[in-house]
């Protein structure tokens, strides 16, 4: 993705999360992948339904900054996905209500209650609290990195994903998730030969 499209896509996204209520006030970060291999994040403590595409802020995977602005304290854990995973394009953090919810009552959030959360989700770890932009954060991150989506405890929610699109996708279908247990309470998982099923089709879905 060049960087000028990378940056109005970004706002974009940003500005679909805040909308839709994923994300409130300074809450979150976002970024995504250049064709170059560097990245565009969001600032620190800046209303995600405000950015415009030149307040994002560009960094090399060595967190060198390129660009105007301050980026998101959390930058780093952003960069240690991109690393490991080569094809990530995409990384969102946010607090939705519903994950929030549960990351705070130190439940998970059950994605094997619908064929939706089994195709799009998968299994989705939980993250130990660390202090926000401290180096515990980063490694407890990376080592959940492989998961499309993660809960982090006590604090949010976080998807990755091939575009921003797709990561977008993930987190409005994680919080969808979530909120559906919580208003259905206490349900059974679909039966595990439909999970391992729906399991084997999600190349499709990814």
């Amino acid at each position: 993705m060049n960087e000028r499209y990378a940056r109005e896509r970004l706002a974009e996204t940003c500005k679909m999360l805040y909308d839709r209520k994923l994300t409130v006030s300074a809450g979150g970060n976002m970024s995504v992948r250049l064709n170059d291999g560097e990245i565009l994040i969001t600032p620190s403590g800046r209303n995600k339904g405000m950015l415009t595409p030149d307040d994002m802020v560009k960094l090399s995977l060595d967190g060198k900054v390129l660009s105007e602005g301050k980026p998101s304290i959390e930058h780093r854990f952003h960069l240690a996905l991109y690393r490991m995973n080569a094809d990530t394009g995409a990384v969102v953090h946010c607090h939705p209500l519903h994950c929030t919810a549960l990351a705070v009552s130190g439940r998970q959030v059950r994605c094997n209650i619908t064929p939706e959360g089994v195709l799009l989700l998968g299994e989705v770890p939980t993250v130990p609290y660390f202090t926000p932009g401290s180096e515990e954060l980063v490694e407890a991150v990376a080592e959940a990195g492989k998961a499309r989506a993660m809960l982090m405890a006590k604090h949010g929610a976080l998807t990755q994903g091939r575009t921003l699109e797709e990561a977008f996708d993930r987190m409005e279908e994680l919080e969808f998730q979530a909120a559906l247990q919580l208003l259905a309470g206490d349900v059974e998982d679909l039966p595990e030969d439909e999970i391992a099923k729906l399991g084997a089709m999600r190349w499709q879905y990814s």
